[in-house]
């Protein structure tokens, strides 16, 4: 999809710092980070959100889990914490409709929900 913003990064159209990088999924670091840890994970093929994703390849949704699991091991905060976070929708916060799991951590994070 040429107007997907984490398609072309996938493409390597537009540069991301790269924290992961295997066949099937792409892991770099939010531009707006949220926790000192931010690593956004996502599939290498499209798909808009993690029911659709879920829903035509549910292995592959493991495997962003998966991959987001070794990078919070390998950024220091598995042994503390931190938060796996999937938005899916508007009102669920998706800003870009390419399904991507938010791996945050560092910090305390505080409560789920800030409304």
């Amino acid at each position: 999809m040429t107007d997907c913003l984490f398609c072309r990064i996938v493409e390597g159209e537009i540069p991301a710092t790269v924290v992961a990088d295997t066949d099937d999924v792409l892991a770099f670091r939010d531009i707006t980070p949220k926790a000192p840890t931010h690593v956004l994970v996502i599939p290498k093929a499209h798909y808009a959100n993690a029911a659709e994703l879920a829903a035509a390849d549910p292995a592959l949704a493991g495997r962003l889990i998966d991959v987001a699991g070794t990078i919070a091991t390998s950024e220091g905060v598995a042994e503390d914490g931190y938060r796996l976070m999937f938005n899916t929708g508007r009102h669920g916060g998706q800003e870009v409709f390419h399904v991507h799991l938010h791996l945050l951590g560092g910090t305390p994070l505080g409560p789920m929900l800030a409304i």
